[in-house]
C-alpha cells in the first residue's frame, strides 16, 4: 500500500500570538479517573495548541486543576457517583461556542446520561473533534449517531472499543477489523485511527499505517495522550487525515525515545508526555 506523504506542520511565525493555535476543550473525567483528562490536557499543550480548556465534573475540579497550572478547568455538574451529568450540556454548549477543536472520552466513566450528552456532542457540536475511550462506549450504545456527525470527526478506538462500535459480537482478526474501519469510515463521514501494533487511520478513502510505537506503551493512560495530542493538531487547522497521522506518528515516537532511555518494561503514560517535546523535534523539518 501506498503512503501518502507525513503531514508537516508550518513554521510558526515570529509575531504569532496564542490565538493563532486554537482554542481546545477536553470533556472526561470523573471521581477516580482525573488523571486521565490531566494527562490529555497536558498533551494538548505539548502538542501545541494555543489554549486548552478542561471541562470535568466539579466534585474533582481541583484534582485536575492541581496536575497542570498552564491549563483553565470548567467545573460540570455530576452525579453522585462523580461522573459528568446531563445538567451540564447548556455550560458546555457556551464552551463549544469558543471551541476551536474537542476531544471527549478519558476518564470519562459510563451512565445513560453520559450516552445522551455524547450523542449530543457528537451529532451537534460544529468543531472537529476526537472521541475516545468512553465516549466510543456510549456512541457504540446510539450506532445511529455514528452516521451523523456534526462536524469533522477522529474516532480513536483500541480493538475491543471498535468491535463495540460495529456491534461485531465475536473477536474479529486484525485484517477484518481494518477492512470494516475503513468501511466505517468511508460510511459516517469520518477517521477512524484504529489503535494497535501499526495503527490504521483512514478516512474510508486514504489508509495509512503507523510506523512508529513500542510495546511500552501498552499502559493505562496512553491513549488519553493520543487524544489530546490529536486534539491539539487540530486547533492548529490540520485536516482530521492528516492530524490523526501526524498524533499517532508523535505519540509511537514519544513512546520510542522514552523505551531507548528508560525500557519498555517500567513505561507508564506520563513518560509519553516528558517524551513529547523531543518527538517534535526528532520529527521536525
Amino acid at each position: 500500500m501506498n503512503q501518502p506523504p507525513l503531514p508537516q506542520l508550518p513554521p510558526r511565525l515570529p509575531d504569532s500570538h496564542k490565538g493563532d493555535f486554537g482554542s481546545a476543550l477536553l470533556i472526561g473525567g470523573a471521581r477516580g479517573m482525573a488523571g486521565a483528562v490531566a494527562m490529555s490536557g497536558m498533551a494538548a499543550l505539548r502538542g501545541g495548541a494555543g489554549l486548552v480548556r478542561l471541562a470535568v465534573p466539579l466534585v474533582c475540579q481541583d484534582v485536575v486543576a492541581a496536575f497542570e497550572p498552564s491549563y483553565m478547568t470548567l467545573g460540570l455538574p455530576a452525579d453522585a457517583a462523580g461522573r459528568v451529568s446531563l445538567a451540564g450540556r447548556d455550560l458546555l454548549a457556551e464552551q463549544l461556542e469558543k471551541a476551536t477543536a474537542i476531544g471527549c472520552g478519558p476518564g470519562l466513566g459510563r451512565s445513560a446520561e453520559l450516552d445522551e450528552l455524547i450523542e449530543w456532542l457528537y451529532c451537534e457540536a460544529k468543531s472537529p473533534g476526537v472521541f475516545d475511550a468512553d465516549a466510543l462506549n456510549a456512541l457504540a450504545m446510539r450506532p445511529d449517531a455514528l452516521r451523523r456527525p456534526g462536524g469533522p470527526r477522529i474516532l480513536t478506538p483500541h480493538p475491543g472499543e471498535f468491535q463495540r462500535l460495529i456491534g461485531a459480537a465475536t473477536r474479529l482478526p486484525r485484517d477484518d477489523l481494518e477492512r470494516q474501519a475503513v468501511r466505517l469510515a468511508a460510511e459516517a463521514g469520518v477517521v477512524v485511527l484504529l489503535k494497535g501494533h501499526r495503527t490504521l487511520v483512514t478516512d474510508g478513502q486514504q489508509q495509512a499505517h503507523n510506523g512508529t510505537g513500542n510495546p511500552g506503551m501498552a499502559t493505562g493512560g496512553a491513549g488519553d495522550i493520543l487524544t489530546g495530542l490529536a486534539t491539539a493538531l487540530l486547533c492548529q487547522r490540520m485536516a482530521p487525515f492528516d492530524a490523526a497521522r501526524l498524533a499517532a506518528h508523535i505519540h509511537g515516537l514519544a513512546g520510542d525515545l522514552a523505551a531507548q532511555e528508560q525500557g519498555q518494561v517500567s513505561m507508564i503514560a506520563s513518560d509519553l508526555l516528558r517524551w513529547l517535546p523531543a518527538a517534535f523535534q526528532t520529527y521536525g523539518p
